[in-house]
């Protein structure tokens, strides 16, 4: 496998963008194994890595899977719709359930260890940002699609039972340059040592 290209990392996390227009050219497979290893080498909970990810590029489950995305709330169309419509893969991001987060040997395994319970959407969170960076890093693009029925897709995929689907990504070469959107100023966001504490 070729090394990915060094690229800064503070430079993609800067210029990555959500990509709704995608070019039909098929990715190299050496470069869809090296968004696949980013993928794979993300952290998780107790090194549990419950995360799984189907990659589609069957246009027939692509297209059935196009169909689990809902409307938005005002009735409008989906805008991953198109963009899984154009782009030639889709990855549909899922988390084996039940692992990490939990107390995993003694008399509390099973048991959540935090009061937050699952950690599976947060690792796999952590895993799909890799896999975004990784992709831009590359010269493909993405676009977290989180408004699917789970379930149907989950069953179009054949998911087992304590493997639940979370996100639709399409995965292609951009044909659009979108413009960053603007972000929170630090001080909204950042505090240091309490809760509104804008100053180190």
């Amino acid at each position: 496998m070729e090394v990915m290209q060094a690229i800064d990392v503070m430079q993609a996390v800067r210029d990555r963008r959500s990509i709704r227009k995608y070019r039909p050219d098929p990715i190299p497979q050496d470069a869809l194994q090296q968004v696949l290893e980013a993928f794979r080498l993300a952290p998780s909970w107790e090194n549990t890595q419950t995360w799984r990810l189907i990659v589609v590029r069957d246009p027939a489950i692509k297209d059935q899977l196009v169909g689990c995305l809902r409307p938005l709330a005002s009735g409008r169309e989906n805008p991953a719709v198109p963009a899984l419509r154009s782009a030639p893969v889709a990855l549909l991001a899922c988390a084996q359930m039940g692992i990490s987060g939990y107390y995993r040997r003694g008399e509390k395994a099973g048991q959540p260890a935090t009061d937050r319970g699952d950690w599976a959407m947060f690792d796999l969170g952590i895993a799909m940002e890799n896999l975004a960076l990784a992709a831009h890093a590359l010269g493909l693009g993405t676009v977290h699609a989180g408004l699917i029925d789970c379930a149907r897709a989950g069953e179009i995929v054949r998911l087992p039972p304590d493997v639940k689907a979370f996100e639709l990504v399409p995965l292609g070469y951009p044909d659009e340059a979108p413009s960053a959107r603007p972000r929170k100023p630090a001080e909204e966001v950042v505090f240091y040592d309490q809760y509104g504490r804008t100053a180190p």
